[in-house]
Formats: C-alpha cells, sequence, structure tokens
C-alpha cells in the first residue's frame, strides 16, 4: 500500500487532548511513528481528527421510506439509493458506520470488495422486532409471515418479527447466518412507527435475553432501540451491551446503565430531520406529530446519563435519502456539551462501543489509518461537521478517499 506522511496540520487526536502541530506518517494502512520516504500530503492550514464514526446508520433506508416499503420503487433504485448514501457518508468523513438495521449482507460484502464507495460497516442486518411492534411496516391488513416478502435478499431486510422465544432465537440465528456482527432489538415503541407508542414496551426481559445469550456465544453484543425507561431496565436486565435513543431516560436508570457498564447513543440529528423535513424522508405528516418534544427530552437524557457517569456514543439514525450532512450530529451534540466532546464521541467512544479499541477512533501509532482533513478547525466552530464541503481530504485505510485540495 506504501507510505503517505501528512505535514502540517492540526492534530486533533480524537483521545480529547489539546490539538498540536504534528506530522503523521502512513504505513501499509497502519499510522505510524517511523518517518519514510512516500507520498507527501501538504496539509498546511486544515486541521487533521480521526475519521468519525457513526454508531447508529440506516443505509438500508436510503430511500423514501413509505414508497420503499410498498413496492412502489424497484430494487436497481433502492441499491442506486444505498450506494449514494454510502458514498455520501464517506466524503462527510465517515471512515466507520454501525448499521443498526435495514441491510442486508450483500451491502457490507460490496463495499468491502471496493466494488462501491463507502465507509468500513458493521451491521446487525435485520432488526429483531416484536410481532406487532416498532419496526413493522406492513399493511394492517397483511399477515405477519408476508412481512419478509418485502425483503431484497443480499440488499435490505429491515426486520424480523418474532412471537415469542422460540421464534427469536431462530431469527438471531438466521441474522448471524446472513453476516450479522451484532443484534439489535427494539424494546419500546419509536418515533417513525406505524403500530406502537413511545410509552410502549416490546419483548420480556426473558426474551431478550434469549437474543443477548445467542450473541455471547458468538462473542458479540446486543444493542436496543429504546425510548423509555421501562423498556430500557427491561433490556439492563437482560444483560444488553448498549442503548439507542434514550429519550425519556430517568435518574434511577440512568445509574443501572453505568454501574452495568451500558452504554447509550442519542440520535439527534434525525429528530431534527423529521422536525423539518418529514416528507423528504418519505413519511407523512402524523410522524411530525409524534416527534414534537423528543429533542428536549433526548437533551435532557444526554445530561441525565452524563451525570451518571453513562458511557455516551453518538449517531446521527437518518433515514430516507437526506442523508448527505451526517456531520450535523455533532455539531447538535457540540452546542449541548463542548465540540471536543462531541468529537470524542464519534471517535474513541464510538470505537469503543462498537468493540474497535485499538484499532480505529484516535490517531497513534499502530492504529487504522483512517483520518480527516477539514477547511478549519471544528473546535473552534463545530458548524465545519455539519458540510461536506469542509471535508477536504478523507483517508480511509490508508487510501485517499477524498481529496478536494
Amino acid at each position: 500500500m506504501g507510505c503517505l506522511e501528512v505535514v502540517g496540520a492540526t492534530v486533533i487526536d480524537g483521545s480529547g487532548r489539546d490539538p498540536a502541530e504534528g506530522t503523521v506518517t502512513v504505513q501499509d494502512g497502519l499510522i505510524t511513528e517511523v518517518s519514510a520516504s512516500g507520498e507527501r500530503l501538504d496539509a498546511d492550514g486544515l486541521t487533521m481528527t480521526p475519521g468519525l464514526i457513526d454508531a447508529h446508520v440506516h443505509l438500508g433506508l436510503s430511500s423514501p421510506i413509505q414508497p420503499q416499503f410498498s413496492f412502489q420503487l424497484s430494487a436497481a433504485e433502492i441499491a442506486a439509493d444505498i450506494f449514494a448514501t454510502a458514498s455520501a457518508t464517506l466524503d462527510a468523513g465517515f471512515t466507520t458506520v454501525r448499521d443498526t438495521g435495514g441491510i442486508d449482507g450483500g451491502v457490507v460484502t460490496a463495499i468491502e470488495k471496493g466494488k462501491v464507495r463507502g465507509p468500513r460497516v458493521l451491521s446487525c442486518g435485520p432488526v429483531q422486532c416484536q410481532t406487532g411492534g416498532h419496526g413493522y411496516y406492513g399493511a394492517e391488513w397483511e399477515p405477519t409471515e408476508l412481512w419478509t416478502s418485502h425483503h431484497i435478499p443480499g440488499l435490505c431486510a429491515l426486520s424480523m418479527m418474532s412471537g415469542n422465544a422460540t421464534e427469536l432465537r431462530s431469527n438471531v440465528r438466521e441474522a448471524f447466518r446472513r453476516g450479522a456482527s451484532f443484534l439489535k432489538l427494539c424494546v419500546t415503541g419509536g418515533v417513525v412507527g406505524a403500530h406502537d407508542q413511545l410509552s410502549d414496551t416490546q419483548f420480556t426481559v426473558e426474551e431478550i435475553a434469549v437474543a443477548v445469550q445467542e450473541a455471547a456465544a458468538r462473542g458479540t453484543y446486543v444493542t436496543v432501540h429504546a425510548h423509555n425507561s421501562e423498556g430500557i431496565r427491561n433490556a439492563i436486565e437482560a444483560g444488553v451491551r448498549c442503548v439507542e435513543h434514550g429519550t425519556d431516560l430517568d435518574e434511577p436508570t440512568a445509574a443501572l446503565m453505568a454501574a452495568r457498564g451500558v452504554a447509550m447513543v442519542p440520535t439527534f440529528a434525525v429528530v431534527e430531520q423529521l422536525l423539518h423535513n418529514t416528507a423528504g424522508a418519505g413519511l407523512g405528516e402524523s410522524t411530525r406529530e409524534r416527534v414534537l418534544g423528543v429533542r428536549e427530552r433526548m437533551a435532557e437524557a444526554l445530561a441525565v446519563a452524563e451525570e451518571a457517569g453513562v458511557r455516551i456514543g453518538l449517531g446521527s439514525d437518518l433515514i430516507g435519502p437526506a442523508q448527505d450532512r451526517r456531520g450535523e450530529e455533532l455539531s447538535l451534540r457540540a452546542a449541548l456539551q463542548t465540540p471536543m466532546e462531541a468529537l470524542v464521541a464519534a471517535t474513541k467512544t464510538n470505537a469503543e462501543i462498537l468493540g474497535l479499541s485499538g484499532r480505529a477512533g484516535v490517531l497513534a501509532p499502530g492504529m487504522q489509518a483512517d483520518f480527516v482533513l477539514w477547511n478549519g478547525n471544528p473546535l473552534e466552530n463545530p458548524k465545519l461537521f455539519s458540510d461536506p464541503a469542509n471535508a477536504i481530504v478523507v483517508v480511509k485505510a490508508g487510501r485517499i478517499a477524498k481529496d478536494l485540495r
């Protein structure tokens, strides 16, 4: 792969330490301190950060949602939208993402082989859902067993329905067979819901524990979509590692999360998206009504989790075709915390949550050479993260994936 030397940049290494001038040398896709002759990348005036990590993406939901699930779009168009979103994600400075439901294994493989541009992808495959619960978008008249006909094998598979623990065990084994690297369950209702409310709890502790058991047998973990504290407590009791959203997290539940080492991934960008461009995501006005008040409650939950000492990652959760401004999540978090805390959440902390510590998330010798050169200093102006045009150079595994110099 050769050598790449980056000189002249202000380096923010992702650990939380103050920025410093420095030279970064890459050899065979890894960061190294060894000086070597090779390709020289002049980064004067630019700021270097680790490649960003989005811990909550839906590449498989890159088309307008309602048309996609009502058979109004061809497989070719859905595939085109998925791969366009993957490419835009890389261009926005995200070199790794965790897909929390929607794609099938073929998308991960196509990106890994370099057949299409995109970030490194860790995927749960289809989301595991309770029969009739969050994640089911069939018509009311449609029998549950027909839901899988909405899947396109190798491309997109949003969710699998389970009516009991036995069915759930079978479904999670099928998800692993298709290449899932972790599992995601919906344990409460959701904002983009067809048949549920945010206050609903879904799956019993015993059922969630089945998924945890199957994940542990493969050396991996379970994360859960959860908005209310009762659902979060059920998931913690069952042994999950991570909670997505956490909108109505209360102090006792946050304390329990911290004590059990359960992480949380708030998702502010999708809330902004659904408040201001519901139609652009291919959803009806009723969805906007459901999201009213969620942003404020999620901000309160973030403060509660932070006070309790919960490890807090970062995810955008964007859906539909408008996923090009994924970095908006960092800008929103910077306004609620600090720009450095937002950046660390999107790099070092997310790497820890995804099981990538020691490989990604910080700029240090021996780490994967994933980094971004920004037009300006995003710690001084975090809105730079929102516009992909500010990611001047993106390097993934030592290879220049984007260069606007």
